[in-house]
């Protein structure tokens, strides 16, 4: 007998309750010590691995773990630690910049607001949005990549782009469920649901979401 695909409302329920069995706590990714070091390491994971931004952020802690002492580093100082992520020249001036920025106007805090947040330098609306969920507990849904392509496969999103892909998110989930959510996705987008590895015809989600798919899912790239 031919299984039916889920409709959406039966995709959502599926997919909150197969999420919270299989990561009920899931960690932050990333090493940090407070709001400040999430907000560079974050900074630091954009086109970059979270485990290589976790060997090199302890030996940038050590130069700097502050804006006060950051703000004082040249930014050839910092990017010399940092080059192992990427895009080091920007990324290391992007975290000079904020920090001094963060010392004169924020009396060197994090500001726990979405829209000051986005005009540092480097911190785009994902960031901002990932600093706002790990570092205050404030309900954000950021969409990166991974999520942006899983929301696809799962049929949440026609993928036009990430802006619209965190809305239909946003509109599909209970906010108190964003901040896990988020990163319940991430885990689960790398141990089941690859790039390469699921294309909507693999993993658990996917296939029981849509048993009757026969052909790779194509996404729209954000």
């Amino acid at each position: 007998m031919t299984q039916k695909n889920l409709l959406k409302a039966e995709r959502v329920a599926f997919i909150l309750d197969e999420l919270e069995k299989r990561y009920p706590n899931p960690p932050i990714p990333l090493d940090h010590n407070d709001p400040y070091t999430l907000l560079v390491a974050v900074l630091l994971s954009a086109q970059c691995t979270d485990e290589r931004v976790n060997k090199v952020t302890p030996k940038l802690w050590q130069l700097a773990d502050n804006p006060f002492d950051m703000a004082m580093q040249t930014v050839e100082d910092i990017q010399v630690i940092i080059r192992p992520c990427g895009l080091s020249p920007q990324k290391s001036k992007a975290i000079k910049v904020l920090s001094e920025m963060l010392v004169a106007n924020h009396n060197g805090q994090v500001p726990q607001d979405m829209a000051i947040l986005e005009t540092l330098p480097g911190v785009g609306h994902k960031t901002a949005g990932v600093v706002m969920a790990q570092a205050f507990g404030v309900p954000s849904f950021p969409v990166d990549t991974h999520i942006h392509r899983l929301a696809q496969r799962w049929g949440l999103t026609n993928g036009k782009n990430v802006a619209q892909t965190e809305k239909d998110l946003k509109r599909l989930f209970p906010k108190e469920r964003w901040n896990d959510l988020h990163l319940q996705i991430i885990y689960y987008g790398r141990e089941f649901c690859t790039a390469r590895g699921c294309h909507g015809l693999v993993c658990p989600i996917c296939t029981t979401c849509y048993p009757n798919r026969k052909h790779p899912k194509v996404i729209k790239k954000p």
